[in-house]
């Protein structure tokens, strides 16, 4: 086994980052996202096919459009976060597996299958949308990671004529320990795992 990280390291991107429902407004650089983007990419998914797609909604002109789709309870925490990163899933990712898993033919896995194109792509987004929360977070970003938006206005905004759709919405920023609620329980091991 490797050497395991520092409880330090380990508090920041696990037990001691939360999840930000208020930003300061210090920027975010874009050489950061592409360092983020630089770093989740190398998480695993299935045939390395890698569907998620990320659009970082920055500009005050995209933050409006954005602002239009969001729940009430979305919005004071998004308008303020300096970046809001729209994770989406690429329903024809099987298109790069020649490029991406080029040692079989796993495209021809896919062509015709939509059901087993929509469970990829969703789930392997899903898992990519996972790696960028922990990216950020090593990194030394604060996440707000949130549902809560109409996905066809989402997609018809910034996917339009695309494949991609919408998955959930990540708020990056430094977050403002004030507007944080207090710490949530999480189940025991007894309770979510067995070992068998």
């Amino acid at each position: 086994m490797k050497e395991k990280l520092s409880d330090e390291a380990l508090a920041q991107l696990f037990t001691e980052a939360r999840s930000h429902n208020g930003f300061l407004p210090d920027p975010v650089p874009d050489k950061t996202l592409h360092a983020l983007y630089d770093l989740l990419k190398w998480g695993p998914t299935a045939a390395n096919g890698c569907p998620a797609r990320f659009v970082f909604v920055k500009s005050p002109q995209a933050k409006a459009q954005l602002k239009e789709a969001l729940d009430p309870g979305n919005i004071a925490k998004t308008m303020q976060a300096p970046v809001t990163v729209i994770i989406g899933y690429d329903l024809a990712f099987y298109e790069n597996l020649p490029r991406l898993f080029p040692h079989t033919d796993a495209r021809s896995w896919f062509v015709g299958n939509e059901a087993l194109i929509h469970e990829t792509a969703f789930r392997d987004a899903a898992l990519q949308g996972a790696y960028l929360i922990l990216a950020a977070r090593a990194l030394g970003l604060d996440c707000g990671p949130m549902g809560g938006f109409n996905r066809q206005r989402v997609d018809a905004t910034f996917f339009a004529g695309t494949t991609i759709r919408s998955l959930f919405l990540v708020n990056l920023g430094v977050g403002d320990p004030s507007k944080l609620f207090p710490r949530h329980p999480r189940l025991s091991f007894e309770e979510a795992c067995k070992i068998v």
